[in-house]
């Protein structure tokens, strides 16, 4: 791996840390993406997967006072059974079809609120919302406005929204970690990993990016908040779709 390589993803650790301690979801979006420029999709997804379980595990962490643990719960259970669904269809992504996805997950927060009356705090809905935003996280690397559907509808408050969305996605990256890189590990592709040093000094950049979102938080209004999670997400979905289009094109 080159110097700029990895300097590109250790920034990228700590900026999309940052962003996810804000809104909870968008720095996932934006990581993924970037990993996916620089490198195999494979790579991709257990660097993702491992960047944002810290990243989430620590931002569950620090706000633990604020977390449903009954929603977790639930999610966990769902999560389980979506990873290991994939795990035996043994799909991999290509990077066109990656960034579709990625450009088109985002269009799911514009969705009008008639027509999904979704709310996590039911059981069988955060059950539901675990199937399918890991399912839809091992095939596009994210899910973030999925699962941002199951609670934006809610009455939960924005520390709440944060703490437990953080908590069900540990399950989520857990769950990509142990699909894509299973293979990794077992295979002769193993060198398409980032070395073991860089994940020394990502993962400790992610957690004070976590730690600098948690500040931003606190002095944004929860209209605000959601406001400016639907525009961010949005507007990286579009790139990410140009993205795809491109290299659909160089491919042709």
């Amino acid at each position: 791996m080159t110097l700029p390589t990895a300097i590109f993803i250790l920034a990228a650790a700590f900026l999309t840390a940052t962003l996810s301690g804000v809104f909870g979801m968008a720095g996932g979006l934006v990581l993924m993406g970037a990993l996916a420029l620089v490198l195999p999709v494979s790579a991709a997804f257990v660097t993702h997967g491992i960047l944002q379980l810290v990243a989430n595990g620590w931002r569950a962490l620090l706000h633990r006072r604020h977390v449903r643990w009954d929603i977790v719960g639930w999610y966990a259970l769902a999560s389980l059974i979506a990873g290991v669904l994939v795990s035996l269809a043994a799909f991999t992504p290509s990077k066109p079809f990656l960034f579709l996805m990625l450009g088109l997950v985002p269009w799911l927060t514009w969705l009008p609120a008639g027509w999904l009356k979704l709310d996590a705090a039911r059981p069988h809905q955060a059950f539901a919302s675990g199937f399918l935003v890991t399912g839809l996280n091992l095939m596009a690397g994210v899910a973030g406005p999925l699962l941002d559907i199951f609670f934006v509808r809610t009455e939960l408050t924005r520390h709440a929204i944060v703490a437990t969305k953080a908590a069900t996605q540990v399950f989520a990256h857990l769950a990509k970690i142990i699909v894509y890189g299973a293979p990794l590990l077992v295979g002769a592709r193993d060198a398409d990993m980032p070395p073991l040093w860089l994940f020394a000094l990502a993962i400790p950049l992610s957690m004070a990016g976590t730690w600098c979102g948690g500040l931003i938080l606190e002095r944004m209004s929860d209209v605000n908040f959601k406001r400016w999670t639907r525009w961010i997400v949005t507007a990286v979905g579009v790139l990410y779709l140009i993205q795809a289009a491109q290299l659909l094109m160089a491919g042709s």
